[in-house]
């Protein structure tokens, strides 16, 4: 990522039709670089050279454009999820390549990433779960949903009692964690330490071998 300028050359032009565009560009680079928190209506006005006043042709406020940028870095990380569902190998590298492709989008998008825990949070779709999914995602499957297809396609047998929903929610938590404590510097790193990946690779498969043990020991009783 290119240092951030803040002059007026670094302005981006626009034309009557695609300011939109240029608010949420400023927004993506602005919460990349410094961080969701200190985000306003009047600093995306004043990157992108226009009154604040301006904005409101397009946006109600700063939550609506957060919420626009939360639903477009939403489609995107569903699309990845879901090229790594349907990748080559066996459903377990591809459900763990799922975990892989969430971290790497945290990573490479940090802005799309925090806005979408900034307004609605992660749909986990499911009616069992939460029935307030955003309307804005409710026609396509969520990266949960997906998490879930993929733990039923890798273990048909399923984990006993425990529903494959709720192990896709502790894979989820473990992703989300690696992500946020990566983004933070907390994670040790140096010779010995395992990166993000490898720590992931390692949560997953102790997560779904663990639910099938206990699945095959509780299979077993009875059992001559």
């Amino acid at each position: 990522m290119r240092p951030w300028r803040d002059g007026p050359d670094d302005r981006r032009s626009y034309h009557h039709g695609n300011l939109k565009e240029a608010l949420l560009e400023a927004a993506r680079r602005f919460i990349a670089e410094r961080g969701i928190g200190g985000f306003t209506l009047v600093e995306a006005a004043r990157l992108v050279g226009v009154t604040p006043a301006a904005l409101y042709r397009h946006f109600r406020g700063r939550e609506a454009l957060l919420e626009e940028l939360a639903g477009r870095g939403f489609a995107e990380l569903a699309a990845r999820l879901a090229r790594a569902l349907t990748s080559r190998g066996t459903p377990l590298e591809r459900f763990t390549r799922m975990g892989e492709t969430y971290l790497a989008f945290a990573e490479e998008e940090p802005a799309y990433y925090a806005a979408i825990f900034e307004t609605r949070g992660f749909p986990t779709g499911g009616a069992d779960l939460d029935t307030a999914a955003s309307d804005a995602v409710a026609s396509r499957p969520s990266p949960f949903d997906l998490l879930v297809e993929a733990l039923q396609a890798t273990f048909s047998d399923g984990f006993g009692g425990v529903a494959p929903r709720f192990i896709a929610l502790e894979v989820w938590a473990l992703a989300h964690g690696l992500a946020t404590l990566s983004a933070a510097g907390h994670l040790p790193r140096g010779p010995g330490f395992p990166d993000k990946y490898e720590l992931l690779r390692g949560g997953v498969l102790a997560l779904v071998h663990g639910a099938s043990r206990q699945t095959e020991r509780e299979g077993g009783l009875g059992r001559p």
